[in-house]
């Protein structure tokens, strides 16, 4: 049985909520018990009723957070146009330097973004970045690299069903209004609904939660989120 540190269950303590508990007070919840010395990331977990062993049950998008992340991604950028990336706000930008360097073991970066142009010379580097590969479906594989840039820069946020039919994102901090915090959640929401499978039977949306970097973590009732992302 896993067991909590102090911080942990005193904030438990704190909080009077039954679960599943509606989007807002989930994330009162997590606000409440959010106790740490920073400022928290908010992280939103969905358990999906799909098979990501199935190629055609990948679930992988992106979309930009009306009130961002609250972090500002560090940007690497595969472009023959340096310049301009880096004028676009990228952290750093190159070619075939840029390839070589990560190839060697190069890691200070949270984002890769690559020209559709430079997509030749990026694949040799699949193994080695793994989900981090740029991706036409996340939209880090594109010819507007300084659109991109400015995205996630701004707030955007990227998903993937990971192996065990999970999407982790972080929406926000635990700074944000509930209000703030709602609003990202459901933007997220409504772009994985967007992205159910054709091929996915049953219950596609499995299970939600909320929970702050170092606070307990809450379950939202799924059936409100799926409501309200109709709406």
């Amino acid at each position: 049985m896993r067991k909590h540190g102090k911080r942990y269950n005193e904030a438990l303590i704190k909080i009077d909520i039954v679960e599943p508990a509606s989007i807002a007070d989930a994330f009162n919840a997590v606000k409440t018990a959010a106790s740490a010395k920073f400022d928290e990331t908010v992280e939103v977990a969905v358990r999906l009723g799909v098979d990501p062993r199935q190629s055609d049950q990948m679930v992988r998008g992106s979309v930009v957070l009306p009130h961002g992340t609250g972090k500002s991604p560090k940007i690497a950028v595969f472009t023959r146009d340096a310049e301009a990336a880096l004028a676009a706000g990228a952290d750093i930008a190159g070619a075939e330097d840029l390839v070589d360097q990560i190839d060697k073991g190069f890691k200070d970066f949270d984002i890769l973004v690559a020209s559709r142009d430079m997509m030749g010379i990026v694949g040799k580097l699949g193994r080695k970045l793994g989900p981090k590969m740029p991706n036409p479906k996340a939209g880090t594989v594109t010819d507007d690299i300084a659109q991109a840039v400015k995205d996630l820069k701004g707030g955007k946020a990227s998903f993937r069903v990971d192996k065990a039919a999970n999407v982790h994102v972080a929406i926000g901090k635990a700074s944000y209004s509930v209000d703030q915090l709602e609003e990202n959640f459901m933007v997220l929401f409504q772009a994985i609904m967007h992205q159910r499978p054709s091929s996915a039977k049953g219950t596609y949306v499995r299970k939600i939660a909320v929970t702050s970097t170092m606070g307990p973590s809450f379950k939202i009732d799924s059936s409100e989120a799926i409501s309200k992302a109709g709406k």
